[in-house]
């Protein structure tokens, strides 16, 4: 007999439809479900006959008090995959909002800016730990403070966006150019663009933004298009789907959530440049970025930039804390885990194209930069049926 399992997650936004096809995903494999998936945005609350359905499980985006109690009194297993709240009390998953924040934070870094904004939603649990972690990694990467706006998303306290749009004005305007923005996600990073626009600023030369979610038609919407953080929604639905099976099998799972890593950035015009004030070393990270996985070597940096050696890596330790070689390792290693996440070529055929002319180095390379190995890495970032989802 199949299960009866409630999906209710929204189908309005690009990061809740990925995280259905990780859903799907796991159910080609793994589980005969019947469905029930009703068309939503992420604002509208759970249909009131859950709270005395009688089905096998439940995967939410909308987790209420209403919803928990009715599922602590029908003992219907549910998996949480909000993120809008606290911690819970029942089995979740969601996106680790803290690497998300780290990542855009050593994104905005390697581009030399030194002046950083931080535009996120009040009262949103996963807008205030990107916010948390992108500030802590500027500050001590850094050394200075990260200005901050936050207002309301939606509800009875949020502004007009006439008055809202006002108040981020004014915000803007208080930095000094260049600097570089993070917007908690891509609504923000799209309200952020257009705000710079009004205020005749010019994206990135003047003000670089990032947003998060990678919502490719609203991000392309933008003028410039924007860059964003991509979160890997498809494995933490595929992830919220084995621990719902787990689950309505007896197997406990504890409470503890389950946080999936950001995959990388995908870097659009609105961050796709390098804020140094010394033309030089600007030409040499640009150099470095275009052709490092070719094999590139510090003596050719040298000539291409007309600067001598040491000047180089005096200036690279200034603006980045690493040497030109570190950066060419560090753009090589970048790419690989690209190349190691969208596609199926094996780890000696990336070494080659990332310019390691020996795999063997380029194995050692990895795992003193990423911390694990190639195939460990790309176990790690591609849904992968567990032992116990094996048996199902």
């Amino acid at each position: 007999m199949k299960r009866r399992v409630a999906l209710l997650i929204e189908t309005s936004s690009a990061y809740g439809r990925d995280l259905l096809s990780g859903v799907l995903r796991f159910m080609r494999t793994h589980d005969e479900w019947s469905v029930f998936l009703e068309q939503r945005d992420l604002w509208k609350k759970p249909p009131g006959w859950l709270t005395d359905w009688q089905g096998d499980g439940i995967i939410s985006r909308a987790t209420t008090p209403a919803l928990l109690e009715a599922v602590r009194r029908n003992t219907v297993p549910l998996v949480d995959t909000t993120d809008r709240h606290g911690e819970t009390t029942v089995p979740a998953v969601r996106s680790d909002d803290a690497a998300i924040g780290r990542m855009a934070a050593e994104h905005l870094l390697d581009r030399g800016y030194q002046h950083f904004g931080f535009c996120g939603f009040k009262g949103e649990a996963w807008s205030v730990r990107r916010e948390q972690a992108f500030v802590e990694v500027i500050r001590s990467r850094n050394g200075a403070d990260c200005r901050i706006f936050n207002s309301r998303w939606h509800g009875p306290l949020a502004q007009p966006w006439e008055v809202e749009q006002d108040d981020l004005l004014h915000w803007l305007r208080q930095f000094d150019a260049p600097f570089a923005v993070m917007g908690c996600n891509d609504v923000r990073g799209q309200q952020i663009i257009d705000a710079c626009s009004k205020l005749e600023l010019s994206v990135p030369e003047q003000a670089a933004v990032l947003g998060v979610d990678n919502d490719d038609l609203l991000c392309r919407i933008c003028s410039p298009p924007l860059s964003s953080v991509i979160p890997n929604a498809t494995l933490v639905g595929y992830r919220a789907a084995e621990t719902l099976s787990n689950l309505m099998q007896g197997i406990d799972v504890g409470c503890q959530p389950q946080l999936i890593k950001p995959l990388e950035v995908a870097i659009r015009q609105s961050t796709d440049v390098v804020a140094i004030g010394d033309r030089r070393i600007a030409a040499a990270v640009g150099f470095i970025r275009q052709h490092a996985c070719r094999g590139l070597s510090v003596e050719e940096v040298v000539s291409h930039a007309a600067i001598s050696r040491s000047t180089l890596e005096r200036q690279f330790r200034s603006y980045f804390q690493r040497t030109p070689q570190q950066e060419i390792r560090r753009v090589q290693v970048k790419r690989a885990k690209e190349l190691l996440i969208s596609s199926e070529l094996p780890a000696e055929r990336i070494a080659i194209r990332c310019g390691f002319e020996h795999p063997e180095y380029f194995y050692v390379v990895f795992k003193r930069l990423v911390g694990c190995t190639p195939c460990k890495f790309r176990q790690q970032r591609k849904p992968k049926a567990s032992s116990e989802g094996d048996k199902i």
